[in-house]
This record gives structure tokens, C-alpha cells and sequence, in this order.
């Protein structure tokens, strides 16, 4: 049977490695949703190798979009017959450097921004895929979260990311519930690694190290293992 993926944030980073993968792999669908796939890194994804079996698709979600994600659905179902989703990954994010204050100092206008795309975004999107991953026989829904949002860990993470890292709590706490409230769908949250993407460079800086310690060619692999796991005995 025939894998139908589809990772948000697909153009860079995590999000391109995980496609990488996804497009390497035979009889499948990879559907990469990007910002812009006229920009020239959205049109990137088509020269990467591929088996000749799988199919890619580009389509348009911005994570602050209210309607983008549904666009999308619509798109992938009258324009490419694709009416199920086996693995939905929202891996797009957002880190503000700017933001990295302690909660009293901590603008609302950042908080707002980061809660969008980090927290509201993934929501936004599993409400638009929900009817395609109902028909899949083994649906899951990852989101790419953040030993940032980690409460019991806050001890070990004594940096101000105030906005940054709550957004990936609220995100931690809505996987979770999407799982509770739809047990027929694996849904998890985890946390890929301190990488060497454009946001955790960013972040590294930010804290006087030149560059985040783990490259994509090192995680993502591991990454595409964890959501491929079969068990639910990743929620536990």
C-alpha cells in the first residue's frame, strides 16, 4: 500500500530532510507544504532524487493562514485525487531571537506571533487534514516540538524563551489532546534535537555558541524513525 505523507515547513531544514526521505521511498505521495512554491527553495524539492513510483506534490500552508491548510485539502483532492493521509508531520515553526526575554520583560506582540504559528498553526492544520487521516488504516500526526516547551525540564533549559518555549508547551499539551479526543490517530509531539537549521543556528548565536552541535544529515534520519514507528507506546 502506497504511503501518502504530507510535512509542513518542507522547503528547508527538517522539513526538507524528512521529504528527502519520504521521496526515496517507493509507491508514495510526499506532499511538501511550503510558504511559497514559487520561491525558489519550494521549487528546489523537485530536483531532489526520487523513486520513480512516488509522486510530489508542493501546495501552499502558512502557518498563520486561517484558510491556507483547507485550500490545501481542497487542492490535494480535486487537482490530485489524493483523498488520504496516512502521516501528517507539522514541522514549521517559528523562533523570534529578538523574543529570547524574561517573562516580565516579554512583549505581547511576540507571545501573539509565536502562539500563531506554533501553537494555532498545527491546530488549524489537523482541523483541515482530519477527513483525509480518517481514512487512512494507520493515520499519525507528529508535531515537531521543543525540549524548550518542556515544563518538568525547565531546570535544565534556564534561558529566557519566554515566548518561544511556552508556544511549544501549548503545542506539547494539543497533540496530546488530538490523540485523547481521536484515540484512532497516533498523535505526539517530539523533540528533534538542538540542529543546525537556519532557527537553531539563530538561537545558538543568540547564546554565544557558534552553531547548534547536531546536523540534519545526524537527526533527521532518526526523526523519520520515531513517526515511523508502528506502537503507540510513544505517548506513554
Amino acid at each position: 500500500m502506497p504511503i501518502a505523507y504530507l510535512v509542513t515547513g518542507a522547503n528547508r531544514g527538517i522539513g526538507r530532510g524528512l521529504v528527502e526521505i519520504y521521496l526515496s521511498q517507493p509507491h508514495g505521495i510526499v506532499v511538501a507544504a511550503v510558504r511559497d512554491p514559487a520561491h525558489p527553495t519550494s521549487q528546489s524539492l523537485k530536483n531532489l532524487p526520487k523513486e520513480q513510483t512516488t509522486t510530489l506534490i508542493i501546495v501552499q500552508i502558512r502557518s498563520e493562514s486561517a484558510t491556507d491548510a483547507v485550500e490545501a485539502v481542497k487542492e490535494l483532492k480535486t487537482s490530485h485525487g489524493v483523498n488520504v493521509l496516512d502521516v501528517v508531520v507539522a514541522n514549521a515553526g517559528y523562533g523570534n531571537t529578538d523574543a529570547l526575554v524574561p517573562i516580565a520583560s516579554a512583549r505581547p506582540a511576540d507571545m501573539i506571533e509565536h502562539y500563531q504559528i506554533n501553537a494555532i498553526g498545527p491546530v488549524v492544520l489537523f482541523g483541515a487534514v482530519l477527513p483525509l487521516l480518517q481514512k487512512s488504516q494507520s493515520p499519525k500526526f507528529v508535531t515537531i516540538s521543543s525540549a524548550a516547551g518542556s515544563i518538568e525540564g525547565l531546570s535544565n533549559t534556564p534561558f529566557p524563551m519566554t515566548a518561544y518555549g511556552s508556544s511549544k508547551a501549548a503545542l506539547n499539551w494539543l497533540t496530546v489532546k488530538i490523540h485523547h479526543e481521536h484515540p484512532n490517530i497516533i498523535a505526539f509531539p517530539m523533540h528533534p534535537g538542538f540542529i543546525q537549521t537556519d532557527m537553531g543556528n539563530a538561537g545558538a548565536a543568540a547564546w554565544g555558541v557558534d552553531k547548534a552541535p547536531f546536523t540534519l544529515d545526524r537527526n533527521v534520519p532518526g526523526i523519520a524513525e520515531v513517526v515511523g514507528h508502528p506502537g503507540t507506546e510513544l505517548l506513554r
